[in-house]
């Protein structure tokens, strides 16, 4: 039986801030243009050996003309689709409301119901537990038959959520965010 060099384990792995994937795999999704940013802002080293003029050129003098064309041209496609597809998320973003509703249970008893928080990237679970340990609370996430989530909060509190959205989370704007309030109907006595 061979023996073979001891490798050095745990091997650590650098992942990109931007696409999530290893920097050597970064060319392949769609931000490649704000990868190299943030390598080179947090890794400046590995940026050095991936990106520098010397390391393109060399990779570059491998293909031939045709290949290097089409290259430029699939980088240039690749970057126009990630701006495109940012400017409609940014847009998406603007249009976007997120809805607080204080719904009357029975008497004096009220939940606040939140939807629209998927539009601006939050994480619905997360913000619902932090909404839990904010206002002392029992909150939850529940579908909503039109499709998407809903945070319920037990108690009066939507002008609290409001305040809380607003100042915790700077990239909902205020125009966004809107308060319903949604009465229970009474029932008409029966006639004697």
């Amino acid at each position: 039986m061979a023996t073979t060099a001891p490798s050095e384990y745990p091997k650590t792995v650098t992942y990109c801030g931007v696409c999530s994937l290893p920097p050597e795999y970064c060319e392949f999704g769609g931000t490649v243009k704000k990868c190299e940013e943030w390598l080179e802002e947090n890794h400046s080293d590995m940026h050095e050996k991936l990106y520098s003029q010397e390391v393109i050129e060399k990779n570059l003098s491998t293909l031939s003309i045709d290949a290097q064309k089409r290259a430029e041209k699939d980088s240039q496609k690749k970057a126009a689709k990630a701006a495109t597809a940012e400017a409609k998320a940014q847009e998406q973003r603007a249009t976007s409301k997120i809805f607080i509703k204080r719904i009357e249970r029975n008497k004096r008893k009220y939940v606040t119901a939140v939807q629209g928080l998927e539009a601006f990237g939050l994480d619905i679970k997360k913000v619902a537990k932090d909404f839990g340990k904010k206002f002392a609370t029992g909150s939850s996430v529940t579908k909503v038959p039109g499709g998407g989530d809903e945070i319920t909060v037990q108690g009066d509190l939507s002008d609290d959520i409001y305040d809380y959205l607003t100042e915790t989370y700077s990239d909902i704007p205020e125009d966004n965010v809107e308060c319903i309030e949604d009465k229970k109907k009474k029932k008409e006595a029966p006639p004697v």
